[in-house]
């Protein structure tokens, strides 16, 4: 029977099943397509006693981050939120050459360079070994590790006590949950400041946001569930903000104790204000979750309907974004080469492979401008205006953009 990640508690209510799913992020080479797929079970949960949403299957680390093809440079958004927190945390905590930046699952250095450039000493902790070498290429000093108590304790036992530790969209990774809070808090100086941030579960639950949903994405938090757990650790909650990326993600601040880089003070009323509202849609009452697969299951016979009328009318039809959410929608909806030609992606990494469960070809986005095909699916809804000014020429050759989530509307 499976237990809560963060309390322990057995009783965990379904929300939603998806069914058994490949891995997201298991793009196949040519070679690959005629081998059987590994799939897996995608069972949402609730925890009534702490209030976290999580799914209830967990697939190896291993098989899941030591080879990854997400490299987040690849997101102009993705980038000026980097720059734009570093920019932040450089001025809150005025930091220095002497001080130290961590970040847990650093990608490509696409935030620490930021801190680099300022003068300031960093370093990556990152386990997908193809994705390391690309920041310690780029001179961004990278240990090729998954972060946990152990690597914690010897990064302490070596004097590598962080200002600021940043972890974006990867506490909601982590298989080893409470090994890797533990080790945030050890490895942060006493007046240190951890900044976390993932998605944010009300955004997921009121925008259908279904497709955040696949095996790297263990956890779905909303403040109280963060505070919950962060309190197990002697990590006070200190601040915290709403931001859009992603569909909708919290940005939490974390402090053991006062000093020079209090937020406490500040960010008080925020924490206080958000955990206010949070009471008021009911975050620790199952009643808000329970009618989620039903909206699901209205879009995907919106979305059904809508391509298949497109088809009949003998318009043509490609997805762009070979993104994990891509893959848990294509596969939950039975979307496959009967709708679609071809998937686009920007990232060179992706281009030459073929989606998980589906096998669509993902090629590079100039080839909408090559055949002008009638729509693309943006299944990368969550970057759709960086998106759609990218691809301004192809919306004036007559391309249209269907935008599945939130709403269903054509661009």
């Amino acid at each position: 029977m499976p237990t809560c990640r963060s309390c322990g508690n057995n009783d965990l209510w379904p929300i939603l099943s998806l069914g058994q799913t490949p891995l997201a992020n298991a793009l196949l080479t040519e070679n690959q397509l005629s081998h059987t797929e590994e799939t897996f079970p995608l069972d949402l949960v609730f925890c009534p006693h702490c209030t976290l949403v999580q799914i209830t299957e967990t697939v190896s680390p291993e098989k899941l981050f030591r080879e990854y093809l997400y490299f987040s440079s690849f997101s102009s958004t993705i980038l000026q939120n980097a720059h734009e927190i570093a920019e932040e945390m450089i001025a809150r905590c005025n930091l220095n050459k002497n001080s130290l930046v961590v970040e847990i699952a650093s990608n490509d250095g696409y935030l620490l360079k930021n801190y680099q450039e300022k003068g300031i000493p960093v370093l990556g902790v990152e386990p997908a070994r193809n994705i390391a070498k690309v920041a310690e290429d780029h001179g961004v000093k990278t240990i090729s590790e998954f972060f946990d108590l152990e690597l914690a304790k010897k990064l302490k036992s070596q004097n590598k006590l962080a200002d600021v530790i940043h972890a974006n969209n990867v506490v909601a990774h982590v298989a080893d949950l409470h090994g890797v809070i533990e080790g945030i808090s050890i490895l942060l100086k006493p007046d240190g400041v951890a900044v976390i941030e993932n998605h944010y579960v009300k955004d997921m639950i009121d925008g259908v946001e279904f497709d955040s949903i696949y095996h790297e994405h263990l956890c779905y938090y909303s403040v109280m569930s963060f505070r919950n757990l962060f309190a197990m650790h002697g990590l006070k909650l200190v601040n915290v903000e709403r931001l859009p990326m992603h569909g909708g993600s919290l940005r939490v601040y974390l402090q053991k104790s006062d000093g020079p880089c209090s937020l406490e003070k500040e960010g008080k009323v925020q924490v206080q204000a958000q955990l206010a509202e949070e009471a008021r849609w009911g975050v620790d009452s199952f009643s808000f979750y329970q009618n989620f697969g039903e909206k699901v299951e209205r879009l995907r016979h919106d979305l059904l309907a809508l391509l298949f009328e497109i088809k009949a009318q003998g318009k043509r039809v490609v997805a762009y974004g070979a993104s994990a959410k891509s893959a848990t929608l294509l596969s939950y909806f039975g979307i496959g080469a009967e709708t679609l030609d071809y998937v686009v992606d920007r990232s060179a990494v992706k281009q030459g492979r073929f989606t998980p469960g589906t096998h669509l070809p993902i090629l590079a986005p100039e080839l909408l401008l090559e055949n002008i095909p009638d729509y693309a699916l943006l299944l990368t809804w969550n970057l759709a205006d960086e998106i759609l000014a990218q691809q301004a020429e192809y919306r004036k050759q007559g391309g249209k953009f269907i935008i599945p989530i939130p709403m269903l509307t054509i661009v």
